[in-house]
């Protein structure tokens, strides 16, 4: 989850390597450094803490040089300090790392003993010393990395210097994604298309196992056994434009705001709104037949797929499996032969998730995967995929790829139903005119802004918040948990609303404010009950609802907004909304780094 990026370029690379790890900032910011070719020899500059830090000592103390290495550190081996930072580097080879190197204990015991003295904690510094160490046995770099990286086990991606050679930088993969850009006289590596936006949009995405020699004007690309293969230059859509913040204090605030225009982007290829008709690009199954679908996620996706949960068995009426990607592999969980598995992720480069992808592969299934990036492994490794059109999502804090992931997949439900027989024909239109006026009514719930930020005020004095929902109102609930948490470090806990009398309902008092999704549903009045019961225990009531259930709402809650009422099918996509607003404003009261906040990083490509 580290950023990494390389440039063989014709004019000063350094200030082109600030930039672009400025834009994978959001994959780590414990530590970011650069190292540059300067009279053919390694020269770096590293600064703990964020990117800025290092802008400050590159102003103190310059770089020039036209090929270089950059790199954005999420820490997992070593703590995140200036000699912990990367680029790692000898006199003669310089490394960036995105991964874990899982033998580097045996691989540093090992070059220890040939004398190789080593200066950090990290896992990475092996991969410098193991590459020194054959070229001090008279191997050429390509040579030597190839030796190199044959004894490397775990994942990595990672992108080499050499001293002495101005026209070559070599790139490899394993576990984690690596791109190639082909510039006009120039040539780049980055951790995604994000990174090389402003550079070139013609993009080579390396494969599971590919290696890379990168000189200007070409790249030779190499599979795991050595063999030379050639692999599709892409043209990308990703552009800078896309990640500016618009006039917003933060990231996370202008993509909350976004959230009307993406699901309408969204929606588009799917569905024609005279005809309130719904149509999904071809997919390697038949809902029909298939006897049980399969969701693996992690983190806010997960959640997505526990909406989605209760869509297929509920609308299409299709038995439903919700698995954490992290456990789901290591359950060893039996599929049923025609099974299809839904694997849901923003980036599309999650390493527990693709591990599960692969497991579900290995076991027969036929993978459907919703991804925020069509060009990411998880989309090429499925077969079949369904795009989120969320855009750049920058901000850590997920907020925008989760509500196109639940407009994926309330698509996704409404077409399994119709195939299945599950919905006759006036639901099924009902269905899709609700789905159409999702972005007018999410941008009518973005009015209410203020008086979430004012809600927040009271959540922001609170040392534990609660979050209670039924039906498809408690992933939201157990999402608008991890959104404080992840953003304000306040402890909150999502739970479903009828469980809260089995243990939670002792944490309750006059200190510790309830958040209530409750939309009017078939369950709304068991929630009135279960929020009677918190106010008859001192608890402050926060609630969102319609306006019917406001008022009901009255007397128990200290605060309660009133959301448009909606057709129960998309209340947990529209309820989504005000959860991301309450962290944020309650985030910014607190005085948190919204954007980034600490030990967190966007894209998880380590386990």
């Amino acid at each position: 989850m580290c950023g990494i990026v390389g440039i063989l370029g014709d004019r000063p690379v350094a200030p082109l390597l600030v930039e672009a790890l400025r834009r994978l900032e959001y994959r780590g910011y414990d530590s970011a450094g650069i190292a540059t070719l300067v009279d053919r020899r390694i020269t770096r500059r590293r600064a703990e803490g964020k990117l800025i830090n290092l802008e400050h000592r590159l102003a103190e103390a310059p770089l020039d040089g036209l090929v270089g290495i950059g790199h954005t550190r999420w820490a997992t081996h070593g703590r995140p300090t200036e000699v912990n930072a990367h680029p790692h580097a000898t006199d003669r080879v310089a490394v960036v790392h995105n991964g874990i190197i899982e033998n580097y204990q045996a691989l540093r015991d090992e070059l220890a003993g040939l004398g190789h003295r080593f200066e950090t904690e990290t896992d990475t510094e092996i991969v410098v010393h193991l590459i020194h160490r054959y070229l001090d046995d008279q191997e050429p770099p390509v040579a030597a990395t190839r030796r190199a990286l044959a004894r490397l086990e775990g994942a990595f991606a990672l992108a080499i210097l050499f001293a002495g050679e101005d026209d070559l930088m070599i790139g490899a993969r394993r576990g984690s994604p690596l791109a190639v850009g082909y510039g006009d006289g120039e040539m780049y590596l980055g951790s995604d298309a994000l990174a090389l936006a402003p550079l070139t949009n013609r993009i080579c995405y390396l494969e599971e196992g590919d290696w890379v020699e990168v000189h200007r004007g070409r790249a030779i690309v190499r599979d795991a056994a050595g063999t030379e293969v050639t692999r599709p230059i892409r043209q990308t859509a990703t552009s800078g434009a896309l990640i500016g913040k618009g006039g917003f204090k933060h990231f996370m605030l202008k993509e909350i705001f976004e959230q009307p225009t993406v699901i309408g982007d969204t929606l588009r290829p799917f569905v024609d709104p005279q005809a309130l008709s719904l149509t999904l690009p071809p997919l390697p199954c038949d809902f029909a037949t298939v006897p049980r679908v399969t969701a693996v996620a992690c983190g806010t996706a997960y959640y997505a797929a526990c909406v989605a949960r209760y869509w297929f068995e509920q609308i299409a009426r299709l038995p439903f499996d919700v698995d954490i990607a992290s456990e789901f592999r290591y359950r060893e969980a039996p599929l049923p032969a025609g099974g299809l598995t839904l694997v849901v992720s923003q980036s599309g480069e999650t390493a527990d998730t693709l591990a599960a992808l692969r497991y579900a592969k290995g076991q027969g299934q036929t993978v459907v995967s919703i991804v925020n990036v069509p060009e990411s492994t998880i989309a090429r490794e499925s077969d079949g995929v369904l795009p989120t059109h969320a855009g750049p999502e920058i901000g850590v804090a997920s907020t925008k790829a989760f509500t196109t992931q639940l407009t994926v997949l309330a698509c996704l439900a409404q077409v399994a139903a119709r195939a299945r027989g599950a919905v006759d024909p006036v639901r099924a239109a009902e269905l899709v005119r609700a789905l159409v006026q999702l972005p007018g009514l999410v941008a009518a719930v973005l009015n209410e802004n203020d008086r979430v930020r004012a809600m927040a005020a009271v959540v922001a004095e609170a040392r534990d918040v609660l979050y209670l929902g039924r039906g498809g109102a408690f992933p939201i609930a157990l999402e608008g948990a991890l959104k404080l948490k992840e953003i304000s470090y306040i402890h909150a806990e999502g739970y479903a609303a009828g469980e809260m009398k089995h243990g939670p309902i002792a944490l309750i008092d006059e200190s510790v404010p309830v958040i209530v999704l409750a939309p009017r549903d078939a369950v709304f009045d068991k929630t009135v009950s279960n929020v009677q019961e918190v106010v008859a225990r001192g608890g402050k009531v926060l609630a969102f609802s319609d306006r019917d259930g406001v008022a009901r709402l009255a007397d128990a809650a200290v605060d309660a907004i009133a959301l448009p009422a909606v057709d129960p099918v998309v209340t947990p996509i529209l309820y989504a909304v005000p959860v991301q607003l309450l962290a944020y404003h309650t985030a910014v009261l607190k005085g948190t780094d919204v954007d980034q906040p600490r030990n967190l990083a966007k894209s998880v490509t380590v386990e």
